[in-house]
This record gives C-alpha cells, structure tokens and sequence, in this order.
C-alpha cells in the first residue's frame, strides 16, 4: 500500500491558555497543502522502518511513524507486523507537520491493511498519544483545532489558496518555542473568527488582515531569517507572509498562479527548501493499496 502524507499550515495560532499540567490551550486554523511525503507500508512478520528522500530523518524506533504503528498494533492487540518505507519531501522541524502526517498515513494504512476496522475517532486517539497534530492528520480538511489538538471542528472552504511555503533556516524545537513562549510575546493575536469566515468565503484581503501566530515573535528571536524570508515574500507580491506552527517554515499568500510562480522563479537562488503549492482538503491519500 502506497499513501501520500501531505504537510499542513496554520493560518492561524493563538494561545489561550495554559493547562495546569504545562500543556498550551490553542485555538487554530490548520488546512493540508500540497506537499506531502510517501509512506509505502506491506506485510511483515515483524515491525521495520526505512528512510529515504530528502531531508534524511532516522530510521528507527523514535521515528514517529513507526511508533504509530508500534501504538496501533498494541491497541489492536495484533500479532503480525509490517515494513514501513518514508519517502521524504516534507521539511524537518519547519512546522509543516510533516512526522505527524506520516504518523497519521500509518495509522490509516495499516488499520486497513491489518484489517483491524478502527474508527477514525479511536485512531483520532492514539494519534493524541503521539503528538498534538496526529488527529488533524487524520481528520482532514479546513479545521479550527483547539484544545491540546484534539477538538476538531471541521469548516467549508469552496476556495483553493496559492502559496509559496519556504525554510529559510535550520529547523526549530517545537518544545523549545512553545517553552520559551511568554503571553507578553504575543502583542498581537489573530482575529480567528474573521480569519474562518474569510476562507469561507474566499475573502483573501480580509483574510490576510485577521491572521497571524503568536509564536512567531519566539521563533525569530531564535531565527531571525524568518524576518527576512517574510519581507521577501511580500516584496515579490504575497499578500501577506506568515509563519506556521512552531516554525520555522513561513509561507506567502498569492492571488495569481503567474505572480506565484514568478516569485518563486526569483527567490529559489536564495533558498534551498521553497515549494509552490496550494491548500487542499486531503491529508492522507491512498494512492495504490
């Protein structure tokens, strides 16, 4: 079985508040985009996992995609195993989401080919236990998530969004940012209701002016190449630039496929990690089974 693990942005990250066991309340917008790895999953006596593309990741038992499956199996009380292959594309440490996407593929993969008939909710579950996106992964769509990832609310888009998503440093701690993340970073906060209608209703001006992540003042302090990747993107016609996640991925918002693809022309001698792409409603895609 062959699927397609496709990276997310957040239009939008707020944080609302602080749990008393330090988990971060968020409140975001999140959609698939058209960048995705390749997982390829068949039978196995046992569990294994290899690593190929770029860029390299580890190939053993921390990679999230084979404690997925390791999770799965174990909730399943299933007896075989499988080989997991990681075909990378998705950027490491960019906010992109791109483990958790492989995580989701496993668990979807391999409840169909273990034949195992987990709901999407229960798998919605174990991805919890891995890690705050796994759900968003396998849930889909435009969502407003909340919650430490697990209140998913699914939203209407009717509109497809072009992007230029760039990396334009090394990749950074997920766990670092949100640790050093301070209320008082966060001077201004996205207007997430407006920013939800606005994608409704593919109102991209009023979009651009409700969205923003409050993360990003800590991730450039850490990265100041996020600053200049996103004054970039706006001087070669994105409407608006934005980081996603925990960094340190930004992407610029286009109106026009020719502007887009012109600005990408431009900057691709700047930056290694730059890809057009566009919003969709697939996370996970089942290309051969």
């Amino acid at each position: 079985m062959i699927l397609e693990a496709f990276a997310k942005i957040n239009w939008s990250l707020d944080i609302t508040g602080v749990r008393d066991d330090g988990y971060h309340i968020m409140d975001m917008l999140m959609q698939p985009i058209s960048i995705a790895d390749e997982i390829t999953l068949s039978h196995s006596s046992m569990l294994s996992i290899s690593a190929g593309g770029w860029p390299p990741v580890k190939a053993d038992q921390t990679n999230l995609a084979y404690r997925a499956a390791q999770a799965l199996k174990t909730a399943a009380g299933y007896s075989g195993g499988a080989a997991i292959h990681v075909d990378k594309k998705i950027p490491v440490g960019a906010g992109l989401g791109g483990g958790s996407s492989d995580a989701a593929a496993v668990l979807i993969g391999l409840n169909r080919l273990w034949n195992i008939g987990m709901r999407m909710d229960e798998l919605e579950s174990i991805g919890l236990s891995l890690g705050a996106d796994v759900p968003f992964f396998i849930h889909g769509g435009l969502t407003r998530t909340r919650g430490i990832g697990e209140k998913l609310e699914n939203l209407d888009c009717l509109y497809d969004y072009r992007l230029i998503v760039i990396q334009p440093c090394s990749g950074l701690s997920t766990a670092q940012v949100f640790s050093l993340w301070r209320n008082e970073d966060s001077l201004q906060r996205p207007d997430t209701d407006t920013a939800q209608t606005a994608l409704k209703l593919g109102q991209i001006s009023v979009l651009c002016k409700s969205i923003c992540n409050v993360l990003q003042p800590v991730a450039e302090r850490l990265r100041p190449e996020i600053i200049e990747a996103c004054s970039l993107l706006k001087e070669q016609g994105a409407l608006t630039a934005v980081m996603t996640g925990s960094g340190s991925s930004v992407f610029g918002i286009y109106t026009s496929e020719n502007v887009a693809a012109k600005a990408l022309k431009s900057l691709k001698s700047r930056y290694k990690t730059i890809f057009l792409c566009h919003t969709q409603n697939d996370s996970i895609r089942i290309s051969q089974e």
